[in-house]
C-alpha cells in the first residue's frame, strides 16, 4: 500500500500531471517506514480536527489516507488532469448559452444531456434544477454537489466567449461556467474509474442563485432532500484560494415612491418621484456602515419615468444589504426607509412652496426582495476537514471565508456545507469584462473529487 506522506510529495503543487510524469512514487517496504508515516499521518489529522468527536472515519467514511492510496483514485486525478482542455472547452459552450436568472430553462435542457451521459438518472424538479443522481451503497442518505445555472446578465447580453491569449473573455464564463462545467466532469471520471460511494451523490445544476433568484432553487433542494443531507457543496466560480465556511446575510429591498406626474412645464413643482428618491438616498448613503461586524450596502438599481418632458408617476430603487451580524442589517434596512420618508418629506415640502401640493401626494411602497441567512460551518467539522486534507495533499494554501453562496441555506439551518471554486483564475465577475483563465483548472477539480469521496465514503472495489 502506498503511503499518503511519499504519495503527497509526488502529487503536491500546481502541476500535477508534470510531477506525476516526472519519476515513480516511492513505495514504502520496510515495517518501520510504514508505522513512522502513518504515525506522522495521525498527528496531521488530528491537528486538523479530522479526529474530533464527529470524526468522519468514525463516522464511517473514508480518510484521505484510504482515498489517496487507491489506485481507482490515481487514476481519477489523473484523469482530470488529462481531460482539462476538453472540460474548458464545455464551459465555453455553456457560457454561450443565455441563463438570466428566472430563464435558465434552456442551459437546464443542455446540463441535462451531459449529465445524462455522463450516467447520471437526472431529473428536473419543480424549481427548475437539474438533478443527476448517483446511487451509493447506503440508502436514504445524500452528498449535494451543486452549481447554479444563471447569471447575472439580462436576456439580450452578448454571452459569445472571445480569446485573448490564456484568458477567454465573457459574460458569465467564470460566475458560474467554471462550476456548471465541473459537475458532469465529476460525475463522468468517477464512472469511468468506478468510484463508487457509501453516500448517494446529488450533482445538481441548480436555479435562482443570482439576484432576486433568492437562492429558490437551492432552497427547493434542502426541501426535498433535508432529512437525507450529509452535506452540501457549492462550486461557485474559480479561485482554489478559499473554502466559504459562513454564509453572509443579506436583504434585497425594493422601494417605489408614486404621485400624480404631470408636463414638465405646466405641472412644474408637482411632486416628483425622482427627485424624492434622490433626496432620500442623499441622505441613506451618509449612513455609517460598521467595519466590524463588516457591513455594506449598495443601491443597485434606480428606475422611473418614460419621458424627458414628463413629471414621473412613479420611481424604483433596489438596494442590497448585507453583513456579517444579522442585526446590522435590519439596522441598515431602517435607516433607510427613514432616510426615503425624509427625502418624500422634503420633496412634498419643496410642492408646497410651489403652490402644487393641493393635489395628489406622494406614497411610499416597500417590497423585500429577497433574505439570505448567514451562518456558520462548525471548525471541528468533518467537512472542513476533508477540504484541508485535500488542500495538503495537493499542496493548495486556502484561506477561510465569508460568503453569499447557495451554501447559505443549509449552513442556516445546521447542515454542513460550504462553497469552492472549480479551479483556474478570474476576475470581473458580474461585469462585461468578466474573465476566466483556464490555466492550472485541474487542481481544482481534484481539490473537488477527494473532497468529495472523503464525505460520501468511498467503497472499496468490487471484485
Amino acid at each position: 500500500m502506498m503511503t499518503p506522506r511519499f504519495f503527497l510529495r509526488a502529487f503536491s503543487g500546481r502541476s500535477l500531471k508534470a510531477r506525476s510524469a516526472a519519476k515513480p512514487v516511492r513505495i514504502l517496504k520496510s515495517p518501520l517506514e510504514r508505522v513512522m508515516s502513518w504515525g506522522l499521518l495521525f498527528v496531521m489529522l488530528s491537528a486538523m480536527g479530522v479526529l474530533s468527536t464527529r470524526n468522519a472515519v468514525r463516522a464511517g467514511r473514508s480518510s484521505a489516507a484510504e482515498i489517496t492510496a487507491d489506485p481507482r483514485v490515481r487514476q481519477a486525478l489523473a484523469k482530470l488532469a488529462g481531460e482539462a482542455d476538453s472540460v474548458t472547452e464545455e464551459q465555453i459552450r455553456i457560457t454561450e448559452i443565455p441563463a438570466p436568472t428566472f430563464r435558465e430553462s434552456l442551459r437546464g435542457t443542455h446540463l441535462a444531456k451531459l449529465l445524462t451521459d455522463a450516467g447520471l438518472k437526472v431529473h428536473t424538479d419543480q424549481a427548475g434544477n437539474v438533478i443527476g443522481e448517483r446511487a451509493g451503497s447506503a440508502k436514504g442518505e445524500f452528498v449535494l454537489v451543486t452549481a447554479h445555472l444563471d447569471t447575472v446578465f439580462p436576456a439580450g447580453t452578448d454571452v459569445h466567449v472571445r480569446r485573448d491569449g490564456s484568458k477567454l473573455r465573457g459574460p458569465g464564463i467564470s460566475d458560474n461556467g467554471t462550476g456548471l462545467a465541473t459537475l458532469p466532469a465529476l460525475a463522468r471520471i468517477m464512472r469511468d474509474t468506478k468510484l463508487e460511494t457509501r453516500s448517494s451523490i446529488l450533482f445538481v445544476a441548480d436555479v435562482g442563485e443570482e439576484g432576486e433568484g433568492n437562492l429558490r432553487g437551492v432552497r427547493k433542494l434542502v426541501e426535498n432532500y433535508r432529512k437525507q443531507l450529509r452535506c452540501v457543496i457549492a462550486l461557485d466560480g474559480a479561485s482554489i484560494d478559499y473554502v466559504t465556511t459562513a454564509a453572509l446575510a443579506s436583504r434585497r429591498v425594493e422601494i417605489t415612491i408614486s404621485g400624480p406626474g404631470g408636463h414638465s412645464w405646466s405641472d412644474f413643482g408637482v411632486p416628483n418621484p425622482i427627485n424624492a428618491l434622490a433626496r432620500g438616498i442623499a441622505l441613506f448613503v451618509k449612513t455609517p456602515a460598521p467595519d466590524s461586524p463588516r457591513t455594506t450596502f449598495n443601491i443597485g438599481s434606480i428606475e422611473g419615468g418614460t419621458s424627458v418632458n414628463s413629471i414621473p408617476a412613479e420611481a424604483t430603487i433596489k438596494v442590497d444589504l448585507r453583513s456579517e451580524a444579522e442585526p446590522e442589517i435590519l439596522k441598515l434596512e431602517s435607516a433607510l426607509r427613514r432616510a426615503i420618508q425624509s427625502g418624500v418629506d422634503e420633496e412634498m415640502q419643496a410642492a408646497r412652496e410651489h403652490g402644487m401640493a393641493g393635489g395628489a401626494g406622494l406614497s411610499i411602497n416597500t417590497k423585500v426582495l429577497g433574505v439570505r441567512p448567514g451562518g456558520e460551518l462548525a471548525d471541528n467539522s468533518p467537512l472542513l476537514a476533508a477540504v484541508q486534507a485535500a488542500d495538503d495533499y495537493l499542496g493548495n494554501r486556502a484561506r477561510i471565508e465569508r460568503s453569499s453562496t447557495d451554501a447559505n441555506i443549509p449552513l442556516s439551518l445546521g447542515i454542513p456545507a460550504i462553497a469552492l471554486g472549480a479551479g483556474g483564475s478570474s476576475g470581473g465577475a458580474h461585469s462585461l469584462q468578466e474573465w476566466y483563465d483556464p490555466t492550472g483548472r485541474e487542481i481544482g477539480m481534484q481539490r473537488v473529487l477527494l473532497t468529495l469521496l472523503q464525505v460520501a465514503g468511498l467503497n472499496p472495489p468490487t471484485s
